[in-house]
């Protein structure tokens, strides 16, 4: 009888272990942004105090408006502030050098070095 219970104890033990490694990946472009702002709203936010920012916003799905400053394959900048990178690579007509954007995507931490903000899984809005 003892070894039932440990066998049973043993399945949900892994079950839950599974469940809990292997979980379904966000889908931001489902998710509704918790945050929507503009980019010298959030550049400033860390600039006044980057570690409460950052608690804010880590792993939080926001929503950036502004404008594009840099653009490569998978990647923009918006107004020099945000950092964008796209899951899929995007056609120049989509975007526009120095046209007026908004992006949602995943906050995923801040670059004191280049003192920008830093989003991936990145959708145009």
């Amino acid at each position: 009888m003892r070894r039932y219970w440990i066998l049973i104890a043993i399945v949900i033990i892994t079950f839950i272990g599974y469940n809990y490694l292997y979980k379904e990946h966000r889908n931001i472009e489902n998710e509704n942004a918790q945050f929507s702002l503009t980019a010298q709203k959030i550049h400033s936010e860390f600039n006044d105090d980057p570690l409460v920012s950052q608690k804010k916003y880590l792993n939080e799905t926001i929503e950036i408006s502004g404008v594009v400053s840099e653009i490569s394959e998978n990647e923009i900048t918006i107004s020099d502030m945000v950092f964008c990178q796209f899951s899929e690579q995007f056609t120049q007509n989509e975007i526009q050098l120095n046209s007026k954007i908004t992006v949602k995507g995943r906050f995923i931490g801040y670059d004191d070095l280049l003192e920008q903000i830093k989003l991936d899984q990145c959708i145009i809005n």
